[in-house]
């Protein structure tokens, strides 16, 4: 891949298309600089890690950044990634334990994997300056969680899922992350005639609660996430909207240690704005973090696009600001290039 200099402010009139014409990192607004009001962070996964395919074909790009051994590609892709940090002045970062580690053959070898790229990661925030903003664990991807993780019907999956999550908190610890996310992608179902909900909800806030147990055990004092949507894959998902999991963290007494990461695309499908869910976690006490990307109107599904509409940019922050601004939080760009995009340039 082509190397690049770090992209400095220009203004507005500049022609040079690598360059910010409007985000000057240390203008101030509020009080703060925009880098400090605004804590954007790169997203590991959509970044380092998407082949660019869709669902009717295969990727458009290969990101194994020419390694071939699992580890030596993973170190690449953090390489890469701290660099183009560097280059675009991100201060902060995303990963899923899936994102910054190969599998390995059997569920010890992929933690130990985890637990080894947490120490390189380590090395690198340290080089750079660049820190963690928050972690989290897939469990939603392999075959196993085709039912759920935490709300699962088999006990070995619940279990399964619990170490994963243990290993990607004591990576998230590790690394300084001051957030934790759960995203329940499978956690629902898709008919009430094979499913018993309510025994799916208790399952799922004992898992909440273990790991927020384990996680203030081992030292993280950050906060803990939960990020709602409505749908895809499963048609009924327990996480709908932020009231709904408002509703369930004060049912279960998880209140006080868990808040809301907000992802603009999310808050549409389930018929809402994005910024109606700001909004609604802020007045409840429960604003965290941000997902920024956006849908597209025409396709009803979680596209994930880059944010382009400056009007609900504008209202986004306009409830970040009335919140106080963020905490542990920040702008994640969870938004991802499509498959005709796959220069360096497009990243």
């Amino acid at each position: 891949m082509q190397k690049f200099s770090k992209i400095k402010y220009e203004g507005a009139k500049s022609t040079n298309p690598l360059s910010f014409k409007f985000y000057n990192p240390e203008e101030k607004i509020g009080g703060k600089t925009m880098r400090q009001q605004l804590k954007f962070a790169m997203s590991y996964w959509h970044t380092l890690c998407s082949g660019l395919s869709d669902i009717f074909g295969q990727g458009t790009i290969d990101k194994n950044f020419g390694k071939t051994n699992p580890m030596d590609i993973y170190k690449a892709k953090a390489d890469f990634g701290f660099e183009f940090m560097q280059n675009l002045g991100m201060d902060y970062y995303c990963f899923h334990d899936n994102d910054i580690a190969p599998m390995g053959k059997n569920l010890s070898e992929t933690l130990d994997n985890i637990t080894q790229m947490a120490e390189y990661l380590a090395q690198k925030q340290k080089q750079t300056g660049i820190s963690l903003l928050w972690g989290t664990a897939n469990n939603f991807s392999e075959p196993m969680f085709m039912s759920g993780a935490a709300t699962s019907p088999n006990a070995d999956v619940f279990a399964i899922a619990a170490a994963k999550v243990k290993t990607a908190l004591e990576a998230t610890v590790k690394l300084g992350g001051t957030g934790y996310v759960f995203w329940g992608g499978r956690e629902g179902y898709d008919t009430l005639l094979n499913t018993h909900m309510q025994l799916e909800l208790d399952n799922m806030a004992r898992f909440l609660t273990m790991a927020r147990d384990y996680g203030r055990k081992i030292g993280f004092k950050g906060d803990f996430y939960i990020e709602p949507k409505p749908k895809e894959p499963t048609k009924h998902q327990y996480d709908f909207d932020v009231s709904t999991c408002v509703g369930f963290l004060r049912k279960h007494g998880l209140d006080k240690d868990f808040k809301m990461n907000v992802e603009a695309n999310h808050a549409t499908l389930a018929g809402h704005t994005f910024e109606h869910e700001l909004a609604t976690a802020r007045i409840n006490g429960m604003f965290g973090s941000i997902d920024a990307n956006e849908g597209d109107s025409l396709l009803g599904w979680d596209t994930d696009c880059f944010p382009t509409s400056v009007a609900t940019a504008t209202l986004c922050m306009l409830e970040t600001l009335r919140a106080g601004g963020f905490v542990n939080g920040g702008l994640n760009f969870d938004a991802k290039c499509r498959r005709q995009s796959n220069t360096i340039e497009d990243l």
